[in-house]
């Protein structure tokens, strides 16, 4: 801490209270990197607030100090966005966990964002509702989390991806001022600053409450798993169900290495483990539709070459399904030490051709790669095991990486459909975005952010990042009051 004034730590201390500022390095050890262990950054000290507060009083220090700064869920994110690219101060939400309120009649939960996601829907069971956004980390990630990187899920298919599901946010600014975004109501007036804030992976501000949406849990749900002797035929029943005009809540597709890793893990879901891919088909909605629908998506499926397409009997086999798609990324983490867990979207219809290519490229690299995404919008998972002790490795690894989101590009899709750009993806905006439109991305973070100590480094290209010594503190009160 020697590189900045000396009364920071005291000044937290009286913020938070002196348990709850880290200091010893084998605490800020746990800190040094998210879900993607790849990227290892370790932060000068951590705190954690109880309140808003206490999250103010933080900024505010580090404002005054001219210390860099920077917000963290639970640490399951997958593109570096929470690390402290320039050291300095990390601010850890996690004891900012309570679920404030349920209020069934206007069908909103008021989270503080510490809260982990699950929860939200089974505090909201016993009314009937639930929380539609379900990352596969929905047992672990925070709600602030999920709205720093717009995070999607297996049902966003057709309930859509977190900034479809919460209507209002309180946020703490990069100079320590508190504003609320949005409201409790779906529609409101002015810029939709809130609609800006959800996605800017914590660039923008400090998320410390949110209004969430509640939907009613559907009435019957009807789960099939059909397996594919070809991943080619998998994904054209996923083009052909869609062209149909059904919206299934869920489309996952787990190609046969996925399979067998997840068959030889703890949480065996009976997926068959001679099959190069099988296809989690869910439909949920009002029960005299529902048969109909699966009996469709079951005849698309069978014209595609299906070995088999049987249906879940019950909510405890539905359960096993899901359970063994949602334990495929630590399944597959039990391979080797290190896991690079890749994040792209391609449009549906070159979904077979971009995965062959994707095989193609790694074999060329001599790595492994298990393929588990959400077919139904295209968006992408290659996972790559590998051991971060061997060089050579992680060149290879850190190579096809690229290549991987290179062809992503080149075949109509993008870099990111759930993970952020975070670190890891900056380097690949130019590849996008025109400069000026960089240029625009940078103009509108600079107002709400205009010292660059919030989170510095992500998001935009090294050229784009603020020189902190000397910047002029220039708070964005009206745009933040809008």
């Amino acid at each position: 801490m020697a590189s900045y004034p000396p009364e920071l730590i005291e000044r937290l201390r009286a913020a938070v209270g002196e348990r709850y500022v880290l200091t010893d390095p084998a605490e800020l050890v746990v800190y040094e990197s998210d879900g993607l262990a790849h990227h290892k950054l370790r932060p000068d000290v951590v705190v954690l607030p109880r309140t808003t507060a206490e999250v103010q009083a933080v900024v505010r220090a580090c404002d005054e100090l001219d210390v860099p700064f920077v917000p963290r869920g639970a640490g399951t994110g997958l593109s570096g966005g929470s690390l402290p690219t320039q050291g300095g101060v990390m601010i850890e939400l996690a004891r900012m966990n309570r679920i404030l309120e349920i209020d069934y009649e206007n069908r909103v939960a008021i989270v503080e964002t510490g809260a982990l996601n699950l929860k939200v829907s089974e505090m909201a069971k016993a009314g009937g509702y639930y929380y539609a956004p379900d990352p596969s980390s929905q047992a672990a990630c925070t709600i602030g989390g999920n709205l720093a990187e717009n995070s999607g899920g297996p049902h966003c298919l057709k309930y859509g991806i977190t900034l479809n599901h919460v209507l209002g946010a309180e946020v703490v600014l990069p100079d320590g001022d508190a504003v609320i975004l949005g409201g409790g109501a779906a529609d409101g007036v002015g810029y939709d600053l809130l609609g800006l804030f959800i996605g800017s992976e914590g660039t923008l501000g400090i998320c410390t409450k949110a209004v969430l949406k509640l939907e009613k849990i559907p009435q019957s749900v009807r789960t099939l798993l059909a397996d594919y002797l070809s991943v080619e035929s998998a994904c054209q029943a996923v083009s052909d169900i869609i062209a149909d005009g059904m919206i299934p809540a869920a489309l996952e597709l787990m190609d046969r290495r996925t399979i067998a890793t997840v068959e030889a893990s703890v949480l065996a879901a009976g997926y068959p483990t001679d099959a190069e891919a099988v296809l989690i088909i869910e439909l949920d909605g009002l029960e005299p539709s529902l048969d109909d629908q699966a009996n469709r998506a079951a005849a698309f499926c069978r014209k595609n070459g299906a070995r088999s397409v049987r249906m879940a009997l019950d909510e405890a086999e539905r359960t096993k399904l899901w359970a063994g798609r949602k334990a495929a990324f630590g399944a597959v983490g039990r391979l080797r030490p290190d896991l690079f867990v890749q994040d792209a979207v391609v449009p549906r219809t070159r979904l077979a051709e971009t995965l062959g290519r994707i095989c193609a490229i790694c074999d060329e690299q001599g790595v492994l790669v298990s393929n588990v995404f959400h077919a139904g919008d295209g968006n992408l998972h290659p996972n790559v095991p590998f051991d971060s002790r061997d060089a050579d490795e992680v060149a290879r690894v850190e190579k096809t990486m690229k290549e991987i989101m290179h062809l992503c590009i080149e075949t109509g899709g993008t870099i990111t459909g759930e993970h952020g750009v975070g670190l890891d993806k900056a380097a690949y905006m130019d590849l996008i975005f025109s400069p000026d439109s960089l240029q625009a991305m940078a103009r509108v973070r600079d107002a709400w952010n205009p010292r660059g100590l919030l989170n510095p480094g992500k998001v935009l290209p090294e050229r784009f990042a603020r020189v902190r010594t000397g910047t002029a503190r220039a708070p964005a009160e009206a745009l933040a009051r809008a």
